[in-house]
């Protein structure tokens, strides 16, 4: 057997059916295996930032293992973004990059790197294929690796002679470690006690519920409790559903309003919730010195990584909830009082939304809203629309593991390819990306891979002209800018991006929305006739400083 066909054999093991790429000269062996290759579908992306963001979508809305092929060190290079993106994210997927023949890389040829060193501090492991015998060992570890918890991305290199090579080769056979850890008994005993004892407990709940399926299980722990659920604070699920009652969203990123909040509370429960991804440095300490925390991961890193925790349980989600719900006892009355309160929030944030409906230029507080009221209950939303996304957890009912995906890693450009992954993973579902115009040029590449697979999926550009998160940004630091209101580098006018001509360039179909209701037609017809549909909407380019 050749070791291109082994390769594409071992992956099919694995569970594989997508491999997304861009190929190049390294990475010929393998595509022409793929020329009779009738299972394992290769999907072609046209810039390697756009086709790791896929992946990325993929594996994160289907929890099974993606597969990304890339072009030595300068497609490596490329796509070293969107890999940091799911690094954060944890997602499962084997990295791949063609490498030049071994007995040619002593003489240093051009696009030749040392293609594992410079994966590796993105990856859980990393590494390179020297003989034809160890590729299966290796792309099984591998494998295993990436779906093991914590679950991430992984890295393999590739050398064209390998794939070249013929020879008998054992496929072995693949490893799943089972991801159900329970946590330690008397440590799940102890913050039963701690939480039994609350007079106010606050829930923090982290992208390791969604993964794991644990809605229903915090969902009875928080009613039990009687205690509001927060989001961690850059998310890449729904990890709770956000209809319920006691759910209050997302805090303000920033240490003074975080400590303004947590100092309502005696104790916070983390639920694979980070503490804390913050967006600016700070004097004031986000955490208050007399809450007591009570954290719980998958991650044994995560653990007391920033903050000592009075109990700290290494453990999944869905296992170990449980534990702790039977070991506590009821508090009705907070319960009652708490999704009164919430309730009260949740009103007032739909009345402002709904009063800013008819406002020109679009308030991207009445489009979420108008979004949300009109999207099917099934489906999926891809976030990345930065300064426009305040409120949008309340605002669009995100209610299952995998209704709701967002950039958590921070890197910009990843919602518009990751729109096409979680459709490729989630078919039956309706999908829509709602994304800034500043994320959207990284990665416009994307839209072609969109219209050539004819892949459904609707991209809403919330177009403010600027890169409006930044501006926010430099105002809180009360510099020049502020001063002059002048910010450098931050506009994108004279020429504005004209989105729809772009869009139906690639073979997208694109409309320019100029209000709410327009916004929401469109929407609606885009699912109706299926293809990918691109929708322009300009929003109010002011910002609120921070």
């Amino acid at each position: 057997m050749s070791g291109k066909r082994a390769f594409l054999d071992l992956l099919k093991q694995e569970g594989v059916d997508i491999m997304f790429g861009n190929p190049g000269t390294t990475e010929l062996p393998l595509m022409d295996a793929f020329a009779t290759e009738n299972e394992l579908r290769y999907l072609l992306g046209l810039q390697e930032a756009a086709v790791m963001a896929m992946a990325d979508g993929y594996a994160q809305a289907s929890g099974k293992l993606a597969v990304v092929n890339l072009h030595v060190a300068p497609g490596l290079g490329n796509a070293m973004g969107m890999l940091y993106d799911a690094q954060k994210a944890g997602s499962p997927i084997l990295v791949t990059a063609g490498q030049h023949e071994q007995s040619f890389n002593a003489t240093e040829p051009i696009l030749w790197a040392d293609l594992p060193t410079i994966a590796r501090p993105l990856v859980k492991w990393s590494s390179e294929v020297h003989r034809l015998a160890d590729l299966p060992r290796l792309v099984h570890r591998a494998a295993k690796t990436a779906l093991a918890p914590p679950t991430g991305p992984v890295f393999l290199s590739l050398p064209g002679d390998i794939l070249r090579a013929d020879g008998d080769i054992d496929l072995s056979a693949p490893t799943r470690v089972a991801p159900r850890l329970r946590g330690d008994r008397a440590a799940v005993e102890a913050a039963a006690a701690l939480l039994a004892d609350a007079k106010r407990p606050l829930i923090m709940a982290g992208d390791a519920v969604a993964q794991s399926r644990a809605h229903a299980e915090l969902i009875e722990l928080a009613e039990l409790l009687g205690a509001p659920v927060y989001t961690e604070f850059v998310p890449s699920t729904a990890s709770f559903p956000a209809t319920h009652p006691l759910f209050r969203g997302s805090m303000i990123r920033l240490a003074p309003d975080v400590r303004k909040v947590l100092e309502q509370y005696d104790v916070l429960f983390s639920v694979g919730g980070d503490l804390f991804t913050l967006s600016l440095p700070s004097d004031v300490d986000p955490m208050p010195p007399a809450i007591k925390l009570i954290h719980l991961d998958v991650d044994p890193w995560e653990l007391g990584k920033n903050y000592p925790p009075a109990v700290a349980i290494l453990g999944d989600p869905k296992a170990t909830l449980p534990d702790i719900t039977a070991a506590r006892g009821a508090a009705r009355e907070r319960f009652a009082a708490a999704t009164r309160a919430i309730a009260t929030e949740r009103d007032a944030l739909t009345a402002k939304a709904r009063a800013l409906a008819q406002a020109s230029p679009v308030q991207p507080l009445a489009l979420l809203h108008a979004i949300g009221e009109t999207l099917p209950k099934d489906a999926v939303v891809i976030e990345e629309a930065l300064s426009s996304a305040p409120g949008i957890r309340q605002l669009i009912h995100s209610d299952d593991p995998q209704s709701y995906f967002g950039l958590r890693g921070g890197g910009i450009g990843w919602g518009l390819p990751a729109t096409i992954g979680v459709k490729l993973a989630l078919p039956e579902r309706p999908v829509v990306g709602l994304i800034g115009d500043g994320s959207a040029m990284y990665t416009c590449q994307g839209l072609w891979t969109a219209a050539h697979y004819r892949i459904d999926a609707v991209f809403v550009i919330l177009n403010n002209t600027s890169y409006r998160i930044l501006k926010q940004r430099l105002h809180a630091m009360r510099g020049l800018a502020e001063q002059a209101d002048s910010y450098v580098g931050m506009e994108l006018v004279d020429p504005k991006i004209d989105f729809v001509a772009l869009a139906r360039s690639l073979g997208v179909a694109a409309e320019r929305a100029k209000t709410v209701h327009e916004t929401t037609d469109l929407i609606a017809h885009a699912f109706k006739n299926g293809g990918p549909t691109l929708i322009d909407v300009e929003v109010d380019r002011a910002f609120k400083p921070m």
